[in-house]
């Protein structure tokens, strides 16, 4: 009787970007992921002839609150993080032409109220630049008032959305 002998594929690697961080990588054997998007939004840029591609996990606005902060955490503030994000995905070989920007988060997860709008401001803040430096998102699932986990996949740019309670779809 012949013996079957079945090859798996290796187990993807997960780089995991924290809260206030981003992680840009060209490494096509691995997923970007980022945990419990509340208010925060992630954000993921990618090159998907080069199969390179950056998530950003950004907690607030605008850096004009703390300026000292938004030169030492620059990755907490959209306006100072999100360049850096384009930046090292340019310095890895990603060509500015084929980039594809997508989005989750934006929640009013603990402010049901309605008295901070950060989950609001921080999408208003993440369009205008990326109106302003002439972008557009592709897909996003922002608002509500749900946490999600977001993953893109390097290799082809998938990314799937993961809410508590919820089956994973992509956007």
């Amino acid at each position: 009787m012949p013996i079957t002998t079945w090859v798996l594929p290796p187990p993807k690697k997960s780089l995991v970007v924290g809260v206030a961080d981003m992680v840009a990588s060209n490494d096509a054997g691995a997923d970007l992921v980022t945990y419990s998007l509340g208010s925060c939004l992630g954000i993921t840029v990618h090159d998907p002839v080069k199969k390179i591609g950056g998530l950003f996990h950004v907690m607030l606005p605008d850096s004009t609150i703390d300026s000292a902060k938004g030169v030492s955490t620059p990755y907490k503030f959209m306006d100072t993080g999100l360049p850096r994000l384009f930046q090292a995905v340019y310095s890895l070989g990603g060509d500015r032409r084929r980039i594809v920007v997508k989005a989750a988060g934006g929640a009013q997860f603990l402010d049901q109220g309605g008295i901070f709008n950060i989950g609001e401001r921080n999408i208003a803040a993440l369009k205008n630049l990326l109106t302003r430096n002439g972008w557009s998102l592709q897909s996003e699932d922002v608002g509500g008032v749900v946490s999600r986990t977001l993953r893109m996949e390097l290799s082809t740019g998938k990314v799937s959305i993961s809410r508590p309670g919820t089956t994973t779809y992509y956007l």
